[in-house]
């Protein structure tokens, strides 16, 4: 794999000026993060790069088949409306179209997470707690 400097300075200069401390680029299979060591003082900022393709994610999307519901956003995504609580859905569960199934957190927001379609619940691709990114597979429903 070639790492492309151009799309991590590019990166860079996006943290300084949205004065982000971390962002994220994807590009198929390939995906970039770049985040600020925020630890010490202001001017003693490193910044690191990780590029790592996002096999893992694509291949258990693939594997199993049914109706797909999908994240509508990145972030981080919880089973339950709190820590605790009785989760929203369970496997073998039977759900109508519009029901809550999780709930997936980004920037502060509590985001609920609809389901697409009228089903059973087959299998739970994701863990509470888990990032979970656009597009991925949470659900697959029978």
């Amino acid at each position: 794999m070639k790492i492309d400097k151009k799309i991590i300075k590019e990166l860079v200069d996006y943290l300084s000026e949205f004065n982000l401390t971390e962002i994220e680029y994807q590009d198929g299979a390939k995906k970039v993060k770049v985040s600020k060591n925020t630890q010490g003082s202001f001017e003693q900022i490193k910044t690191s790069a990780m590029v790592s393709p996002n096999k893992s994610v694509l291949a258990k999307q693939d594997e199993i088949e049914g109706i797909r519901v999908k994240s509508p956003i990145i972030g981080t995504a919880y089973l339950a409306p709190e820590p605790g609580a009785k989760k929203f859905v369970e496997v073998g569960n039977k759900i109508k179209k519009g029901q809550t199934v999780m709930i997936v957190e980004a920037m502060k927001t509590m985001n609920h997470v609809p389901s697409t379609s009228d089903g059973v619940v087959k299998k739970i691709l994701v863990n509470d707690g888990q990032p979970v990114e656009f597009g991925q597979t949470l659900i697959i429903l029978e």
